[in-house]
């Protein structure tokens, strides 16, 4: 064999193994991809449920503080049309953003407590109190979760090599991570009627 052939040879067995070896390192790639972001849609219908839970308590709790605050329909639409939004939206994104207006309506709905005072020794309003909270926790903790099965996902598909074959099997990074509103992270205050303060009381005259 002449020694041009066998050079040759050896260049073919070396693309052929490197095009084998590619082709391995592509398809162990993918099924990572498949896993992660299998994983994410896992977690984030996690998250889904607990935001389901939290509106199904909302309408209760809503009849609970209507029975003492009649006057309040502002307050009563806001929340009605944010939790609307919430039910009615459908990816992720849009459910973190109907979440995040849920918030601030949610937040202005348990103010009203602290203008009632017999709203706020309800036993049915404590109960339900109760049970949104249990659900908050559960919220917070699957967002981690979420967040971090996220962030693992996103990261692995921008690392090299598998950033050429994540743009090869059609896999793109996810930006939906789910973030608390900055109305969630602030104590409401609202003021809900036109009452003005009481005048301060006047000094007392100087003793003569």
């Amino acid at each position: 064999m002449k020694k041009g052939a066998l050079i040759a040879l050896v260049i073919l067995a070396v693309i052929v193994i490197g095009i084998f070896m590619a082709f391995g390192s592509y398809v162990s790639a993918r099924n990572q991809m498949v896993t992660k972001r299998e994983a994410v849609d896992q977690s984030w219908s996690q998250v889904d449920v607990q935001l389901q839970r939290r509106a199904d308590l909302i309408p209760n709790l809503v009849s609970t503080v209507k029975g003492f605050a009649t006057h309040e329909e502002t307050v009563f639409g806001d929340i009605a049309n944010a939790r609307a939004g919430l039910l009615n939206a459908h990816t992720p994104q849009d459910k973190i953003a109907a979440n995040n207006t849920l918030d601030g309506a949610f937040g202005r709905l348990l103010a009203l407590s602290e203008n009632y005072p017999q709203l706020r020794s309800n036993e049915n309003f404590l109960r339900l109190q109760d049970e949104l909270a249990g659900t908050e926790n559960r919220i917070a903790v699957e967002r981690r979760r979420y967040n971090e099965t996220l962030q693992d996902y996103n990261t692995f598909i921008q690392q090299f090599p598998n950033n050429i074959w994540a743009g090869m099997a059609g896999f793109q990074r996810n930006p939906a991570y789910f973030q608390a509103s900055d109305q969630s992270r602030q104590v409401p205050t609202v003021n809900f009627n036109n009452t003005p303060a009481p005048a301060p009381a006047p000094a007392p005259a100087p003793a003569k």
